[in-house]
């Protein structure tokens, strides 16, 4: 007797059926892609790097930090590069400030938006900003107050979701509680970082449940990921799933945070922007240009970039016996 044929399994109706239809790139490679490396660019250089971009159609981008020279030397120009970037219209520039001294420079560069960043974990904002979790908010609540009644828009981020150099694994709830309050002070969007690149699509699920179930809604998140153990755009294709419609991304792969060991760089923009056009996801961002500006870049930083898009472009061309 023959046993009784399994019925055929159903497939899900859409994998990708969460996802939306356009998505905006936040271009962090000028700042949080420049902060760390051993080669600082020019006011010259980077001022050009910030136009190309723009240029290649993005329209979100975080120019510099104002923060004090002895803490990120790379960024101590910030002045004169936010003062010489041509403006264009329809474009956000925006800047790390980490106190009331940060925001009067920011101010006075006529930035129209800043950001403001901590960690999830206690020990992170030790060593990065030098406060407690608590003491950071109680900071934060006066700049953004300030910031918001001088006529700015206020980004969040929070860094070390899925993980911290110090403290390892970070609960959830830490990351609802900040977050939370970040919003109820009045940034208008919360980033999500993992600072260190530990997490995983299951993980980015645990969060994203935790915050809905918490109140926060989507379009209040942001995703910021480095890829240091390669699974960065696994980690987007989760977040996708519930709807995110903003993600950081560092043009060649650029980055990495100076208090955070063996983080290395952000999701590369070109990797992103490659994977959403195969997924029918717009941009608005031409990825030939964004080639042009990391390979313009490499020279620049004498070493080969992580993008992988990069990589796999470059070696086509090499090929073809084209030049880049």
């Amino acid at each position: 007797m023959n046993p009784p044929e399994k019925p055929a399994e159903t497939p899900p109706t859409s994998l990708f059926g969460g996802a939306p239809d356009a998505v905006t790139i936040y271009e962090v490679g000028p700042r949080d892609g420049l902060q760390n490396e051993t080669t600082v660019l020019s006011v010259e250089r980077k001022v050009e790097m910030i136009e190309d971009l723009v240029d290649a159609g993005i329209r979100r981008i975080e120019m510099t930090s104002f923060v004090n020279p002895r803490w990120i030397p790379a960024l101590a120009d910030h002045m004169e590069v936010a003062a010489r970037v041509r403006r264009k219209p329809g474009v956000d520039y925006s800047a790390l400030v980490p106190n009331m001294r940060g925001l009067d420079s920011a101010t006075r560069a006529g930035m129209k938006e800043v950001a403001v960043f901590m960690a999830a974990s206690q020990s992170h904002n030790q060593k990065n900003i030098n406060k407690s979790t608590e003491a950071a908010l109680a900071t934060y609540r006066e700049v953004v107050g300030e910031a918001r009644s001088r006529g700015m828009r206020v980004r969040g981020y929070v860094s070390c979701v899925y993980g911290c150099p110090y403290e390892g694994a970070v609960p959830a709830q830490q990351v609802i509680d900040v977050s939370a309050a970040l919003l109820e002070m009045g940034v208008f969007e919360v980033s999500l970082g993992d600072t260190i690149g530990v997490g995983t699509p299951r993980q980015v699920e645990h969060v994203f449940r935790s915050l809905l179930a918490a109140g926060l809604t989507m379009e209040q998140l942001a995703v910021h990921f480095h890829d240091t153990r390669g699974t960065a755009l696994a980690n987007i294709t989760v977040a996708l799933q519930f709807g995110v419609r903003t993600i950081d991304s560092a043009v060649g792969g650029l980055g990495g945070c100076p208090y955070a060991p063996g983080a290395s760089g952000n999701v590369a923009t070109e990797d992103v922007v490659y994977m959403l056009s195969g997924m029918g996801i717009d941009t608005g961002v031409d990825i030939d240009k964004l080639v042009g500006v990391s390979t313009r870049l490499s020279g620049l930083l004498a070493r080969e970039l992580p993008s992988k898009y990069l990589k796999a472009h470059m070696g086509h061309c090499a090929r073809l016996g084209r030049s880049v």
